[in-house]
This record gives structure tokens, sequence and C-alpha cells, in this order.
């Protein structure tokens, strides 16, 4: 049986940039192992899967899918599967309700000049655990010197990070994971994502970004949504910030050929983080069918 799919660059105001996603928009009927198939296939970071939805108030129902796992939530695919969806006429723009296994999540889909965009909110608690490696140990990861590593810590929403601050745009560009430092150091940690990053780690910051996800068969993401959404919102949780918005500017990819353009903000009230948000463009690529595995 063939299933119709749609193609998008997600945060990227045109195509051939951003990070890549295909989406199968009627996907009742395949099965886990079938759809496992279907994302080795297209060989995207994510492919997603749409499904009816379970709760009459919800739009539909999302799996997403690495080349070699499924994922309770991320970022890029969630954005880019809501503004595919309308871009398809499957579904009007506005506020969509997309259930994924981490939960309902939010995706408000626009249009200005032509131009789609996606904002996608979460509410809930921060992730943010104590005991991530040392400095030095992360070093060794991404094949730098340890004064080169400012800092190093744990955070998620829906999709857990180690984070690890660097001390140049040009540390970011010279590192290269080394698969058996990352295999001792950091494969067995609360989280096997490193997300990697140079700039001002401040309330209007700009960072210059990368990310691998080895344990996911990532080598290298050109944007990560759901990095972004956990990073503002752990800094946000920090006592010293006492504002009720922080945001930050977010470039990642550019080392590909892939620039990615990510805003992220959290909200806070009362001296707690209420909810994350990541906006950006999403480009319409290709459409097509594909062959269901048997």
């Amino acid at each position: 049986m063939r299933y119709k799919f749609h193609i998008v660059d997600v945060f990227s105001a045109s195509s051939y940039g951003g990070n890549q996603l295909a989406v199968l928009p009627e996907a009742a009927g395949l099965s886990p192992n079938a759809m496992q198939k279907v994302a080795r296939e297209f060989n995207f970071a994510e492919t997603t899967f749409v499904f009816p939805k379970t709760d009459p108030v919800n739009t539909c129902r999302v799996r997403i899918f690495t080349p070699k796992a499924e994922v309770d939530f991320a970022g890029h695919p969630t954005i880019g599967t809501a503004c595919a969806l309308a871009m398809g006429s499957h579904v009007g723009k506005g506020r969509l309700v997309l259930e994924e296994n981490v939960g309902p999540v939010t995706v408000d889909v626009e249009q200005r000049d032509g131009i789609y965009y996606g904002t996608l909110t979460l509410t809930g608690k921060i992730d943010a655990p104590e005991g991530a490696p040392p400095t030095a140990d992360l070093a060794a990861v991404l094949s730098i010197e340890p004064a080169e590593v400012r800092q190093v810590f744990f955070a998620g929403v829906g999709l857990p990070f180690c984070f690890v601050e660097l001390a140049s745009k040009a540390a970011v560009d010279r590192a290269v994971i080394d698969r058996s430092a990352w295999s001792t150091k950091l494969s067995r940690a609360w989280s096997p994502n490193v997300f990697f990053f140079a700039g001002a780690l401040k309330d209007g910051g700009e960072l210059y970004a990368r990310m691998s996800a080895p344990a996911l068969g990532i080598d290298e993401d050109p944007a990560t949504g759901s990095a972004c959404a956990a990073l503002v919102g752990a800094m946000a949780s920090k006592p010293d910030f006492r504002g009720e918005i922080y945001r930050l500017s977010v470039t990642q990819g550019v080392a590909m050929g892939r620039r990615s353009d990510i805003e992220a903000s959290a909200r806070k009230a009362n001296g707690a983080v209420t909810s994350v948000s990541v906006r950006g463009a999403v480009a319409y690529v290709a459409s097509g069918e594909i062959e269901a595995p048997s």
C-alpha cells in the first residue's frame, strides 16, 4: 500500500536550509516496525507519522522516529508536522494540538508574507538533574582542549540533553565527536545527546550551536528545537533571573550547509517557569508517495 508524504525544511524560510523532515499525513495501518523502516529509508533526523486523534479536543496523533528509534518528543518534527499539515490542507492554520508520546503538544501555525511559521509551546516541569560529567570528559568527547569548555549541565523537556558551553564559535566549529570517548564517558549518562554552543547565555542573547545524538543515529542535527526549549527553560529557572520572559536566538547547522534560525523563550511567574516556546519558519520542499514495507 502506498502512503502520501510531504518533505519540509524546518527553521528555515527557504527550502534547502534548516532541518529536513518527512511527514506521512495519513499513516493509519502502519506498524511500528514499518514506520521504523520508512524513517530509515528517508534517513532524515526524524520522520513523523500522523494518525487519527484519540481525544476529540485535539488535532491528531503524531509519532516521531529517527533512523534508529522512536522518540517521545522532538521540536523540529512537531513544528514541521503542524506546518506541513496546514500547507497540505489536511488541517487549517491556527492552534493545533498534537498528541505525542510525551502528551498533548500545542503548535500555533501562521502564514505571513507567504511564509509559514510554527510556534511550539510546552508547559510543565523542566528536568535539570545534577551529576553532569566533568568538563574534562566533555572536552574529550568533543576532541577539544579542557580550557575551551566553560560549563556542562543536563536539562530536558520531553527529550534530555547534555549541554556544553564552549568558549568560542571557533571551538564549536572545530569540535568533532570522539566515538570512543562518547561511549565511555557519556553514552550511559542521564542524556547521551550533546548540544554544544557558544555566545551570550543571557536574556536576549544569541548563540551559535551544534548537536550530536549518536544513540539516536544522528551524527549531527541541523536544528534541535527541543534542546533550545530545554535550554531557555533551564536558564530562566535560575534564581538570579527575575524577569517574566527569557529569550534566546539560536543559529545551528551552519557547518552542515543547512543554516537554521530558532527563537526560543521561557515565561516565568512567581519564581517558576510556566511555559517554554520555540518558533521558526518552515519551507515546503516536495510531496509524493512511498510504498509501505511489508
